[in-house]
């Protein structure tokens, strides 16, 4: 029990993960066939979201070209889509060790950005529970689980063959700090970043 109680004091830091249901048709397709409320995932550094990481459409009115991209509110698919995305925000402690590891391997994934591709195929058994993982292949919550590994927040088979957007809301040490709609979610920060302090 000490020794648990010393891990939790380190965990000072905090990283986002994001699910979300963005009102697309791919987006809709998916929730009638895997009945789940959201099914996207993301990952942030800090609680402004800016940006959002994750694997999704390259090109904003193509849904068949997917990448690693940034998610932000002001271009891209997420610009066209933000006004009815509806998210579950989730606040994951960690330590610093584990904080710097996530910050550097999505430095490192986007400076190498063009040698990832979207796991289509992997997405599709994933529906049959069955893992297919080509090498520089991700779907969205595979590539956030396959983050939260490396840094060692969560062991390897922490999800067994298949994890789904919805799946990290079980993750240790985390709660949810908002549920709602997100462009709602980037106001609402705004307007706190821009609001004087009382004390001010």
């Amino acid at each position: 029990n000490r020794e648990k109680m010393e891990i939790n004091k380190q965990k000072n830091r905090t990283v986002y993960i994001v699910i979300s249901q963005t009102g697309s048709i791919v987006s809709k397709i998916l929730k009638k066939i895997t009945g789940a409320k959201y099914n996207h995932s993301s990952i942030a550094l800090d609680e402004g979201l800016i940006p959002m990481y994750s694997f999704a459409r390259k090109y904003t009115y193509s849904a068949f070209w997917g990448a690693f991209t940034k998610e932000t509110p002001d271009k891209g698919a997420l610009r066209r889509f933000v006004k009815g995305t509806q998210v579950q925000v989730i606040a994951l402690s960690v330590t610093e060790e584990q904080y710097q590891a996530i910050g550097e391997r999505l430095t490192q994934m986007y400076e190498q950005r063009d040698k990832y591709h979207y796991n289509y195929f992997g997405l599709f058994l994933a529906y049959f529970q069955k893992r297919y993982h080509p090498k520089h292949c991700y779907y969205c919550s595979e590539f956030v689980r396959s983050v939260l590994e490396g840094a060692q927040v969560i062991p390897y088979d922490y999800y067994g063959e298949v994890v789904k957007p919805i799946d990290f809301l079980n993750l240790p040490d985390c709660s949810v700090v908002y549920e709602g709609n997100l462009k709602a979610y980037y106001d609402g920060r705004m307007q706190a970043e821009n609001c004087p302090s009382a004390n001010t």
